[in-house]
């Protein structure tokens, strides 16, 4: 369940009183620890104790060795079964601190607190937990619901350009895959800033979550949430692995592009359509170099993605704008193609 909260966060008061937890566990990276815990804790009305656990930001801390120290923090705090852990943060904090809980004596109770335009919009929806392993993106984890997610947009005020920009990527994303006039809303924003960004947050987390309530185990339709990032989370990985990482959404825009083109030459998207996300796309999003990538490097990433069946890449790509198919096979020599357009837009 899906909440916006009010300025003094009585639905999240009304949900502490109404349960009873033994006590309540804060994840939290500096930056939120910063600028958004004063103001939880100014509105958070409970008699129960608190801890506030918190680690450094960025996806490289999205690790076991983060999972473990937090485990046993718990376990040195005796966190019990009736606990609740908070998570207060973007994508990394909800996904981590997701996976913490849902594993921690099998499991207790947590609820997210999204403080990004992506946290938002999409990573803290859809009960998917997890940790990078290696360079791998979210290749440990679990499906696990949190109790609820309280959404308080003004958090939006904390954040750098870059992190809105970053979470644009997949608000757009929820529109080419599902719902054109949500997608066309978005492209008419001329100036990308919190006020002409937060009208559409509610449409698109409704997106989101219609998709999970079809398919939370990822069986059929929930894979076109992850159009875009098949090669952007091949992307994202490289970068880390090179000690550059760059943002999610900064990822999921170039995947973005490649794999529109790629719907291009795979005959399930018409060119002229093609065209239309690729430049609406270039209009919000710097190019990212990926000149030093390899094309095999590139591939080994995508073999190892989580959706493949049996050693096969599958894709989720664009058959119009606002439809998507899921489990479709490209050619190597396409995937390749895509790839090498995306190069070329460097020099444009």
């Amino acid at each position: 369940m899906i909440t916006i909260l009010n300025d003094n966060f009585s639905q999240l008061n009304d949900f502490l009183h109404g349960n009873s937890f033994s006590k309540i566990f804060i994840l939290v990276d500096e930056n939120t620890h910063e600028y958004c815990l004063p103001v939880l804790l100014g509105n958070m009305e409970t008699d129960l104790g608190f801890e506030i656990l918190e680690i450094e930001a960025g996806e490289e801390m999205k690790n076991i060795q983060t999972a473990n120290q937090l485990w046993e923090i718990l376990t040195e705090m005796q966190a019990d079964r009736k606990a609740l852990v908070i998570n207060l943060g973007g994508g990394v904090i909800t996904d981590m601190g997701g996976f913490v809980a849902s594993t921690y004596k099998r499991g207790i109770q947590f609820i997210n607190i999204p403080t990004t335009l992506l946290s938002m919009c999409d990573a803290s929806i859809g009960g998917k937990t997890g940790i990078d392993l290696m360079h791998f993106k979210n290749m440990v984890g679990t499906f696990t619901f949190p109790e609820q997610i309280f959404v308080y947009p003004k958090f939006l005020e904390t954040l750098p350009f870059k992190e809105l920009r970053s979470g644009f990527a997949e608000m757009l994303k929820h529109g080419l895959i599902a719902d054109k006039n949500h997608w066309e809303n978005l492209i008419r924003i001329n100036k990308l800033d919190i006020e002409s960004v937060i009208p559409h947050i509610q449409a698109s987390m409704n997106i989101k979550q219609n998709v999970v309530d079809q398919d939370f185990h990822e069986k059929n339709i929930r894979k076109t949430l992850n159009f875009a990032h098949t090669i952007g989370h091949a992307i994202e990985s490289l970068c880390l692995e090179q000690g550059n990482p760059v943002l999610h959404g900064e990822a999921v825009a170039a995947g973005t592009i490649c794999e529109a083109y790629l719907s291009y030459l795979e005959g399930l998207l018409s060119e002229e359509d093609s065209q239309i996300i690729i430049e609406n796309v270039q209009k919000y999003y710097p190019y990212l170099d990926i000149s030093d990538f390899k094309d095999e490097d590139i591939f080994t990433l995508l073999l190892n993605d989580k959706k493949n069946v049996n050693s096969k890449i599958n894709f989720s790509l664009l058959s119009g704008i606002g439809s998507c198919i899921f489990d479709h096979q490209c050619s190597q020599k396409n995937i390749a193609e895509s790839l090498k357009f995306y190069r070329k837009l460097n020099n444009a």
